[in-house]
C-alpha cells in the first residue's frame, strides 16, 4: 500500500512538470522554432491528459496562441477550407484491431509524414493562398514562402477550386548538409517555413496527401482516386498503398518501421483510412474514418556518465547524463532517474550500462539496464563508481530527506520553497501581468515572501522596479487586486502542497471535506480513507494546512480572495456521473460541454473507462474505437440532442436511450 501511494505522489509532483514542457513546446512551435516533433509532443499529450484530463491547458494545445490579425512573425490569418483536425490515435496493434473491427473493410495505408502540415488554396487551378495548419480553422498565410518551395504548384492543370493538403518536409540530406545546428529535419523544416524573408524554403518540399473541392463533396469518390489525381497534377504524393485484412497492415507497419531510418524524409507512423472518402467525416474536429498507427516508441543504450540534481520547490530530482544517443529523431543526453529509490532498485552506478526510452513522458526516461552484450565490450568503463545523493538544501543548508520516492528539504521557511509558492499562486490565478522575472525582483529584496505580501503592494513602490513604469505598476496592481471567489481545490492548489494538486482537491471536497474549517478539523485517517488519496498523500495535506494556517488567513483576510461556498446537493444533479465525449459538437465546443456537466457535479473523462456514465458522440452507429469499447462495457452511447435533453432535465434520464443495448442512463 505504501509504494503504492508513494508512486501516486511521485506522477503528481510530474503533473506541474508537463504542463510546463506543453507550454514551453507548444510556445516553441508558433514562435518558428519547435524543439520537437509530433510524435513526441503527442506523448506529451497523452501522459498529461492520463494523468489529469481536465488540465485546462489540453483544451489550448493546437491554438496558434496569437489573438489578433497578424499571425506567427506577422504573417496575416486565413483560414481554412476544411478543418485540419486531430486524428484519433492507435499505439499497439490491439488499438489499431478495435479501430479496424468490422466484415468486409478495406483499408488505404499512407505514410505519415513528419513536417510541418500546410493547405494550399486554389480558384480555378490557380494558387491564391498557403496556410499553416494553426488552430485547425485558422492558420498564418505563408503563401510567398510557399512557392519557392519543391512540390508546391502555382498553378494546375485542371480549373480546380478548393484545398489541397500536405506535409512540408526537409530531406535528411539536406538537413545533413545545411541544417545540422537543427535538432532534427522537423525542426528544421518548420522554422524556415515561417521566416518572414523566406530565406531557406528553396530547401523545403511539399508532399501532398489530401484535397477537398469546394461545394462539392462528391468531387472525389475515393482515396485511391484522390491520390491518383493529385499525381496527376503534378503533386509528390505520400507512399499509399490497400490492404485487405487488418494483419496486413500490422505487418506492413513492422516492415516500414524496419526501414523508416533509410527513408529520405522522416515518417512517425501510419494514416490508415477507409477506402471511400467522406467529407462529412474530413470535417469533424477529430475524423472517426481514419486513424494514426504509431510506430513503437524507441529503445537506445548508452552508458551513464554523471548524476546531476534537479531542484524545483522542495524537491531534488535525479537527472541521468548519459553519452548521446537518437531516440524518435532527437539527441538525448539526459535522461529522467525518477527518484532515489529507482536508483536502489536498479543497482545504478556512475558507468552503468542503461536503456533510455521515451514512454509517454517527452523528457526520456532510463528505465533500467541494459541487455548484456547490447554496448560493445569495449566501450564500457574498467570501474564503476556510486552515485551521490545531496545531503543539504541549496538553498537553506537544511539537512535533506530521502522519503525514497522523493528527496526533498522539509523546512517549511526555505527561501526556494517559499519563492516556488509564489510562483504557484500566480499560475493557478493565472495573473499573467505578474512574471517570473518581476517577483523573483520582489522575493529577493524580500518584499513579497508569502502570498499574503502580494497584496500589500502599492503601485508606487512596483513602478521604481526594473522595466516597470507607472503605467505597468497600475496595471500589475490592477490584476492583483482583482476580486477572485476561487474553488477549495483552487485555493488549496496555490499553496503548492507537494504532490497535491487541483484534481486531488477536488476529491477531497467530493468527500465531504468541502469548506477550510472542516479540511483543517480533519483527522488524517479519515482524509486517508476518500478514494485515490492514502496516508502520505493525507498526511501532507495535514502538515501542509498546519504550516500554511497563518498564511492562508491572512491572504482571506484581506477581502480579494474569497473561497466559494460548497454548492448545495440540488445543485449536482449529475453528481457521480461521468462523461466522455468524442467527435465535434454542434452546438457548443467540448470544452463548453465539460464546463456545463462539472457545473452539475458530473466529471469529464477523456477515454472510455469500465465506469463511464455517457458516451456522447454525434455519430453513435460509428465502428470507432470509443463506440467499440463503450458497447462492449455497456456505456450508454449518446447523441447530441439526447445531452442536451440531460442538461435541460438533468435528474429525469432519457427514454431515448435504449436499456440494455447501451447502458442506462440512471
Amino acid at each position: 500500500m505504501m509504494k503504492k501511494e508513494e508512486g501516486r505522489v511521485t506522477a503528481l509532483t510530474q503533473l506541474e512538470q508537463l504542463t510546463r514542457l506543453i507550454q514551453k513546446y507548444q510556445k516553441s512551435y508558433y514562435d518558428g522554432e519547435a524543439e520537437i516533433g509530433d510524435a513526441e509532443f503527442d506523448l506529451l499529450w497523452d501522459e498529461l491528459k492520463a494523468l489529469d484530463p481536465a488540465n485546462p491547458i489540453l483544451k489550448k494545445v493546437g491554438a496558434d496562441g496569437v489573438s489578433n490579425t497578424a499571425g506567427t512573425d506577422g504573417f496575416p490569418k486565413a483560414k481554412h477550407r476544411i478543418p485540419m483536425g486531430s486524428q484519433e490515435k492507435a499505439a499497439n496493434p490491439e488499438e489499431f484491431r478495435a479501430w479496424a473491427a468490422g466484415e468486409g473493410r478495406r483499408f488505404i495505408v499512407q505514410y505519415k509524414l513528419d513536417g510541418a502540415s500546410l493547405e494550399l488554396q486554389y480558384e480555378k487551378g490557380g494558387l491564391v493562398r498557403a496556410i499553416t495548419r494553426g488552430d485547425g480553422i485558422t492558420g498564418d498565410e505563408i503563401t510567398a514562402n510557399a512557392l519557392r518551395m519543391g512540390g508546391v504548384l502555382p498553378a494546375l492543370a485542371a480549373p480546380f477550386s478548393g484545398g489541397v493538403r500536405g506535409e512540408v518536409v526537409m530531406t535528411h540530406a539536406v538537413w545533413q548538409e545545411k541544417y545540422t545546428d537543427k535538432a532534427n529535419c522537423r525542426n528544421a523544416a518548420n522554422g524556415i517555413m515561417r521566416r518572414k524573408d523566406g530565406a531557406g524554403c528553396e530547401d523545403l518540399k511539399l508532399i501532398a496527401y489530401d484535397a477537398a473541392a469546394d461545394g462539392d463533396d462528391g468531387f472525389f469518390k475515393d482515396e485511391k482516386q484522390k491520390i491518383a489525381w493529385l499525381e496527376k497534377q503534378g503533386f509528390e504524393v505520400t507512399v499509399t498503398k490497400e490492404f485487405s485484412d487488418p494483419s496486413e497492415v500490422i505487418a506492413y507497419r513492422a516492415e516500414v518501421a524496419a526501414m523508416r531510418e533509410y527513408l529520405p524524409v522522416d515518417i512517425d507512423g501510419l494514416v490508415i483510412k477507409d477506402p471511400a472518402t467522406d467529407m462529412s467525416d474530413l470535417r469533424k474536429a477529430r475524423p472517426e474514418k481514419q486513424i494514426a498507427f504509431k510506430f513503437d516508441l524507441e529503445t537506445a543504450f548508452s552508458i551513464l556518465r554523471a548524476v546531476e540534481w534537479s531542484e524545483s520547490g522542495a524537491t531534488y530530482t535525479p537527472i541521468g547524463v548519459v553519452d548521446p544517443v537518437r531516440i524518435a529523431g532527437t539527441t538525448v543526453q539526459r535522461a529522467n532517474l525518477n527518484n532515489p529509490d529507482m536508483i536502489r532498485s536498479l543497482g545504478l552506478m556512475i558507468g552503468s550500462a542503461v536503456s533510455v526510452v521515451k514512454r509517454g513522458e517527452i523528457i526520456p526516461k532510463i528505465e533500467g539496464l541494459a541487455p548484456e552484450g547490447a554496448l560493445p565490450a569495449g566501450s564500457l568503463p574498467a570501474e564503476k563508481t556510486a552515485i551521490l545523493f545531496p545531503e543539504r538544501c541549496t538553498s537553506c543548508d537544511t539537512e535533506l530527506v530521502d522519503g525514497g520516492t522523493r528527496l526533498y528539504c522539509p523546512n517549511p521557511g526555505c527561501p526556494k520553497r517559499l519563492l516556488h509558492r509564489l510562483e504557484k499562486w500566480v499560475s493557478v490565478l493565472d495573473i499573467r501581468e505578474l512574471g517570473e522575472k518581476l517577483i523573483r525582483q520582489l522575493f529577493d529584496k524580500e518584499r513579497v515572501r508569502q502570498i499574503a505580501d502580494l497584496y500589500t503592494l502599492e503601485p508606487e513602490e512596483l513602478a521604481e522596479y526594473e522595466r516597470m513604469g507607472e503605467l505597468s505598476a497600475a496595471k500589475v496592481i490592477r490584476h492583483i487586486r482583482t476580486l477572485r471567489t476561487l474553488s477549495l481545490a483552487a485555493f488549496v492548489a496555490g499553496f503548492d502542497f507537494e504532490g497535491v494538486g487541483e484534481t486531488i482537491m477536488d476529491k477531497v471536497a467530493a468527500a465531504g471535506f468541502d469548506t477550510l474549517d472542516k479540511l483543517r478539523a480533519a483527522p488524517v485517517e479519515e482524509l486517508a480513507a476518500v478514494y485515490g488519496l492514502g496516508e502520505i498523500t493525507a498526511g501532507t495535506i495535514a502538515l501542509s494546512l498546519t504550516e500554511t494556517h497563518d498564511e492562508m488567513d491572512r491572504v482571506l483576510a484581506g477581502g480579494i480572495i474569497s473561497i466559494a461556498a460548497p454548492p448545495a446537493a440540488d445543485t449536482q444533479p449529475l453528481r457521480g456521473k461521468s462523461f466522455c465525449f468524442t467527435g465535434e459538437l454542434v452546438s457548443m465546443k467540448r470544452g463548453e460541454a465539460e464546463e456545463k456537466i462539472k457545473a452539475l457535479g458530473a466529471q469529464a473523462k477523456s477515454s472510455v473507462v469500465k465506469d463511464l456514465s455517457f458516451l456522447v458522440t454525434n455519430d453513435p452507429e460509428s465502428g470507432s474505437a470509443k463506440n467499440l469499447k463503450a458497447r462492449k462495457l455497456g456505456v450508454a452511447i449518446i447523441d447530441e440532442g439526447q445531452f442536451l435533453e440531460l442538461l435541460k432535465n438533468p435528474g429525469g434520464g432519457s427514454d431515448s436511450v435504449k436499456k440494455g443495448e447501451q447502458g442506462e442512463l440512471f
